[in-house]
This record gives structure tokens, C-alpha cells and sequence, in this order.
């Protein structure tokens, strides 16, 4: 497939307009190894270095859908790999701050040159989980996780603001969590195949 076809998978699928252009806007080609470049806009997760993989298009659209991103929201990756979805979320939610958090140093290092013109995207080489147990990043309105977790951390949710939306695998199924007035409303979306979030390492 090219990208256009990809697009054209998507909106069939039923994502709105802000996903289907941002998918149309970003390179996915930048964000793969060189000898699956070819494969780009295949709707299929790929490796990266690392031990890592840039995951299935649809997949990325789903959990971007489900985020429902609002005018003005602070947004976190956590596991942000390649940097394919943080440019995305770019897309999606223009100036307004994205920052994303990446174990693997080498993968910040190589996704922060990439999206060095996105002014608005900051990467952090760290443990997201330790990072945001001791809360150093501030509240988010959006978090999405890119990585399957065994559990819902409770400072996942402590770190999302009032009407936050927090997007993550657990085990092989999506779940999605709204925060409004501090309750909580869960959502479970099955099907899915994700890489584990390292504990200790994420």
C-alpha cells in the first residue's frame, strides 16, 4: 500500500478527519529502519532498534480515537519509541505541548533529532514510572500509553487533570479511562497485540 491507500483503509474504518490527516501529513518512512521503508504505509507494526516495534497504523488511530483530544490539552507519550505517534499527536493538537518519555536512550536520541522542528514535542530519556510517581511533569489533560502494562498504575491516573483521558494497553486489550469531577469511567477494548512497559526500566 502507499499512503494513500492507508488513508483510505482509515477512513473507512470510521476515523474522523483529524486522525486521517494527520496520518496523511506525517512521514511514516522517516520513523523505520531502513530496509522496512519499503513497507511504510503496510497496516502492520514493524521492528525498530532496540528490541522495539513502530505498531500497526490502525492500532495508533484507535487509541488516538479514543484520546478525544480537546482545544489547548497537554499531552504525554509514555514509550514513545520511535516518536511516529508524539508526531501525530503534533498533528492532532498543533502548538500545544506533547511531551514523550522513552526508556531506551538511543531512541530518544534518534527520535528527538527527527522531530526537532516540532517546537511544541519535548522527549525525555527516562522511567516514565518513576517519573510520574514522584510527579516532576506536572498534570496532563491526555496520556496515552504505547505499551502493554499488567496493571492501571494509580499515578497514571493522579497525573491526569479534571476531565483527563488516559489511554493504555493492559495485558492484549485497550482500555480507555475518563476522569471527570475525580471519578472514574473505564472502557475495554479487546484484540489487540502489544510489547510489555519494562517496570523499572519504562
Amino acid at each position: 500500500m502507499n499512503k494513500k491507500d492507508l488513508i483510505k483503509v482509515l477512513k473507512n474504518a470510521g476515523f474522523g478527519k483529524n486522525i486521517t490527516n494527520a496520518f496523511s501529513k506525517v512521514s511514516r518512512e522517516n520513523f523505520m529502519l531502513g530496509e522496512y521503508k519499503k513497507y511504510s504505509y503496510e497496516d502492520e507494526a514493524f521492528p525498530i532498534d532496540y528490541g522495539q516495534t513502530i505498531s500497526q497504523p490502525f492500532t495508533i488511530a484507535f487509541m488516538l480515537d479514543l484520546l478525544s483530544f480537546k482545544y489547548k490539552n497537554r499531552v504525554l507519550e509514555i514509550g514513545s519509541g520511535s516518536g511516529y505517534v508524539l508526531a501525530l499527536i503534533s498533528e492532532i493538537i498543533k502548538h500545544n505541548e506533547v511531551i514523550g518519555i522513552e526508556r531506551v536512550k538511543e531512541l530518544a536520541d534518534s527520535s528527538g533529532r527527527i522531530l526537532s522542528k516540532n517546537k511544541n514535542i519535548k522527549i525525555i530519556h527516562g522511567n516514565a514510572l518513576e517519573l510520574l510517581k514522584h510527579k516532576e511533569l506536572g498534570k496532563f489533560d491526555r496520556i496515552l500509553v504505547s505499551a502493554s502494562y499488567n496493571q492501571i498504575p494509580k499515578y497514571f491516573i493522579e497525573m491526569l487533570n479534571d476531565d483527563g483521558v488516559l489511554v493504555m494497553p493492559v495485558h492484549q486489550s485497550i482500555f480507555q479511562i475518563k476522569k471527570i469531577k475525580n471519578k472514574l469511567i473505564k472502557k475495554e477494548f479487546s484484540g489487540f497485540l502489544f510489547v510489555p512497559l519494562v517496570d523499572g526500566k519504562g
